[in-house]
């Protein structure tokens, strides 16, 4: 009985040590050392206009629907960009569903945006992220959209082309990732010009 005792006091013991090291210790050291390497990132990459309000992040989608702006990708988290409900649809490659929604999304991007039956739509402009708050849309999915955001801008399409080219990410790093733009950072260059 004495050694089943001595078992519980050392389990205990460990319990507590490993509870202030795992949950205590651990947590804090990451987080003071990335507010002190990297600030913006640790907190939250936010986008603060010149007012001092906040934006919104470089790392989640918003939605943008006016012609004056560039427009991500689809959505299926929650009631469209909501981090609470981020996540895939789950339709699969031969879901009728699916297909369904593509249609209907060629028809309304070509529509927005002036296109022929014919011309080619990048398939990010007609398929969600699987998160659904990716904040990227491809380089060919800008171009297809800048004759319409410079119409409703009243800007050139050169103009347009200078704020998106700012705008530019790399996926991966820069010299294996494909250019992708920034629909939030895009935006709100256009925004304050």
């Amino acid at each position: 009985m004495k050694r089943f005792f001595i078992e519980l006091r050392t389990a205990f013991l460990a319990l507590c040590v490993l509870t202030l090291i795992c949950c205590g210790a651990y947590p804090v050291a990451v987080w003071a050392l990335a507010q002190v390497l990297f600030p913006y990132q640790a907190n939250g990459s936010l986008i603060v206009a010149e007012d001092g309000t906040i934006r919104g992040s470089e790392l989640l989608a918003q939605s943008f629907s006016g012609q004056q702006y560039f427009h991500p990708r689809p959505s299926h988290a929650g009631h469209g960009y909501d981090g609470a409900g981020s996540g895939a649809s789950n339709l699969g490659p031969t879901s009728r569903r699916l297909q369904e929604l593509i249609q209907e999304r060629l028809q309304a991007y070509r529509q927005e945006n002036g296109l022929g039956e014919g011309e080619v739509v990048p398939a990010d402009a007609v398929t969600a992220s699987a998160s659904g708050l990716d904040p990227h849309i491809s380089l060919a999915n800008a171009e297809r959209q800048v004759p319409r955001v410079a119409l409703a801008r009243k800007l050139t399409e050169r103009e347009v082309r200078l704020c998106l080219e700012r705008s530019i990410d790399f996926a991966g790093w820069r010299s294996l990732g494909e250019p992708v733009v920034n629909v939030m950072k895009v935006n709100l260059a256009l925004d304050l010009r």
